[in-house]
């Protein structure tokens, strides 16, 4: 599982993007549920609390409320989302619900931003 920020530098100047909440990348094994379809697998680009985005083997409806199941370093997530984009095969996804896999979710962006700011912090 590999992590790490997708805010950065450029030409000096941090930018920060125009999102409710910052975005990280997130390495990891996906499946994805579309309604009366065969699983899709993937793997995951990047994570916030309120969505992911993932590389897709095949095809999923935009507009569409998927579940999907992936593992966080804090357990398992099984979760409803909505397709929301799709640019070739990267797939823009957002969450539906609030439960455990949410919580889970957030105290995975939680710690992934305390881990960014140590590494902006090391010389």
């Amino acid at each position: 599982m590999e992590y790490s920020s997708q805010l950065g530098t450029g030409s000096g100047r941090e930018f920060v993007e125009a999102r409710r909440h910052p975005r990280f990348k997130l390495e990891v094994d996906i499946c994805v549920y579309p309604r009366n379809r065969a699983v899709v697998r993937g793997h995951t680009v990047d994570i916030s609390e309120s969505g992911i985005s993932a590389m897709l083997r095949e095809e999923v409806p935009l507009d569409e409320v998927v579940r999907m199941e992936f593992t966080l370093a804090h357990g398992a997530v099984e979760v409803h989302a909505l397709v929301r984009q799709r640019n070739a095969f990267r797939y823009g996804f957002q969450f539906l619900e609030s439960s455990k896999a949410q919580d889970v979710i957030g105290r995975t962006c939680r710690d992934l931003a305390v881990e960014q700011i140590h590494t902006r912090l090391r010389p």
